[in-house]
């Protein structure tokens, strides 16, 4: 841990949430809090391309630089590795603080895998968003192509200070990579009178952190009538489904909405081979119809929600260094449940035991079969490490 300070798992309390859809919504949202920053932006993204997208976003963020303000990119350096050099200088040119996460196949302490996978934007620890969306035209709506269906939390208060530390210990390797916040300006915070818990939940095996695949099994726990999971790479291991059922058990109803269609086509296969699995437990199959889902969140009742980059599988759960948030709120879970509760009415085609009968042929199970095999044995590339190193961000 870096002289950033220590930074929370439990709860903080002086927050107030707004759920933000991806697309020109996100992308609007996020060219305000730079626009607004007065003294520091901390960045960390998956994918970063150099793209319409990914140009205007890097010129906000080469403005706030050149008036001063103190700004950190961290990007992964596997899935950014397309940048220009260029457009890499021009950015460091204006004083921008910009680092790549060591890459896949990395020398020294040799591992295979890890990645990345932080959707975080915190302006002056003050205002933050966390969720599952890249800078990439992708994930925008732009020249009349619609976004991929993402989402993310926008959180005024508490939380986004405990962000804005958690991204220091992310960047820095010594102390003067840090941006800092001046006394002044942490004691000119407005304080905010909503309460809304919120905590920061992390999976990095590497690093011993496995908060947001138990936030999941304590929701399966908790869970009293209803859950909904919008999840779009759902390849759950033995654990996360055993739990389902347990909640089943108990009468909970629960909910996917997954891809109807993909950007990984044989993650979609290995994904239908569990439908069989899933109807037959109970287990409500909806299927988004208009574009890519990208999304990642799940709630619970109509009071908690965990929100982020999280995907329900084991490169997520086990390879990839993950961020979400947990909310404790009725009004904010609400407020989710009835947005997902429209995208199923509205969106989504029921999977039904009938439906997989007469859509999938016994070549196409064998085809989905082979793909979950394979996909599994993927996640367990990924998921092997030569060495570990725990002291590494």
């Amino acid at each position: 841990m870096s002289s950033a300070g220590k930074i929370k798992t439990s709860f903080t309390f002086r927050n107030k949430p707004v759920l933000i859809k991806g697309g020109n919504i996100y992308f609007s949202t996020l060219d305000e809090m730079i626009d607004n920053a007065r003294q520091t932006i901390q960045l960390q993204v998956y994918i970063f391309e150099e793209d319409a997208t990914g140009k205007h976003v890097a010129e906000k963020l080469i403005n706030a630089a050149l008036r001063k303000v103190q700004v950190q990119v961290l990007l992964d350096g596997y899935a950014s590795r397309g940048l220009s050099n260029g457009f890499k200088n021009r950015m460091r040119e204006s004083g921008i603080k910009l680092r790549f996460f060591e890459p896949i196949l990395k020398g020294g302490n040799f591992y295979f895998g890890r990645r990345l996978h932080h959707k975080i934007m915190v302006c002056d620890g003050r205002t933050s968003m966390v969720g599952g969306i890249n800078i990439s035209d992708r994930y925008n709506d732009i020249q009349g192509e619609p976004a991929w269906l993402d989402w993310a939390i926008m959180v005024e208060g508490e939380a986004s200070h405990e962000l804005f530390k958690l991204c220091n210990s992310f960047f820095a390797k010594k102390p003067e990579d840090m941006v800092r916040l001046s006394t002044q300006e942490i004691a000119n915070t407005p304080k905010i009178d909503a309460d809304c818990p919120i905590r920061l939940r992390r999976n990095d095996w590497v690093m011993g952190k496995n908060q947001i695949s138990t936030s999941y099994l304590e929701m399966f726990r908790n869970a009293k009538n209803e859950i909904i999971i919008m999840s779009s790479y759902f390849i759950p291991g033995n654990i996360f489904r055993k739990n389902m059922v347990k909640s089943l058990k108990k009468g909970v109803k629960i909910k996917l909405i997954l891809a109807g269609i993909s950007d990984v086509g044989i993650a979609k296969y290995a994904e239908r081979y569990l439908y069989r699995w899933a109807v037959r437990h109970g287990i409500e199959v909806h299927e988004y119809r208009h574009n890519i889902l990208h999304g990642k969140v799940a709630v619970s009742d109509g009071r908690f929600v965990t929100i982020g980059s999280y995907n329900i599988n084991d490169i997520s759960a086990l390879a990839s260094i993950e961020l979400n948030l947990d909310v404790e709120n009725r009004a904010f879970a609400r407020t989710v449940q009835e947005r997902l509760a429209v995208i199923v009415q509205n969106d989504c085609t029921r999977i039904s035991p009938i439906s997989i009968i007469r859509t999938y042929r016994r070549s196409e199970r064998l085809l989905q079969w082979v793909s979950y095999e394979t996909i599994r044995l993927l996640f367990n590339l990924f998921t092997f490490y030569f060495s570990k190193n725990k002291e590494e961000k």
